[in-house]
């Protein structure tokens, strides 16, 4: 993507790259968008890159990505809504989600609670994006009817490879030959 000078059309909440760290930038800053991989926008801003969720697009003049789940009328986290979630969530360097490149290991669901426990590890122990990641996954999961906490464990045991990756991730990466 060519990069694009905007301005913001809203207050909007951004995550300091690679740390995480959160960031509200004000309604009417001049905001450079660098990458718009996978739903989500990279911009610099006042000397920071910074990264917006796709779902606060509207406030750089794009179109939101919506996450629209039917709550379950028992009042219980649908587990399947959770995978749907963690599929929207792509790495910030290549446009493919968590889930088909293998980084998610487990997901566990503590329905009294409403509490969702998530595995997780990344291409890299030492991953900058690490934090950013994290962020992305507490807040796509926290979308989810009846979810009212996420936690993220980032664990490195197994360690992750390039045979965790769906066969459609690994054709997309042009890793599959």
């Amino acid at each position: 993507m060519k990069q694009k000078m905007v301005v913001t059309e809203r207050e909007v909440k951004s995550r300091k790259v690679p740390s995480g760290e959160t960031v509200i930038i004000p309604e009417g800053e001049f905001v450079n968008i660098t990458q718009d991989l996978g739903g989500n926008y990279t911009v610099t801003w006042r000397g920071n890159m910074l990264r917006i969720d796709g779902t606060d697009a509207d406030a750089i003049g794009r179109k939101p990505q919506t996450l629209d789940f039917v709550p379950p009328a028992d009042g219980k986290i649908d587990e399947q809504q959770v995978w749907d979630a963690l599929e929207t969530i792509y790495d910030p360097e290549i446009p493919i989600n968590l889930v088909s490149l293998g980084l998610i290991y487990a997901v566990n669901i503590e329905q009294s609670s409403g509490q969702v426990v998530i595995d997780m590890t990344l291409t890299a122990p030492g991953c900058g994006m690490g934090p950013v990641l994290v962020g992305d996954v507490e807040y796509r999961v926290g979308l989810v009817p009846h979810v009212e906490n996420v936690k993220v464990e980032l664990v490195f045991d197994p360690p992750w490879s390039r045979d965790k990756m769906s066969e459609e991730a690994q054709l997309e990466a042009g890793l599959f030959f």
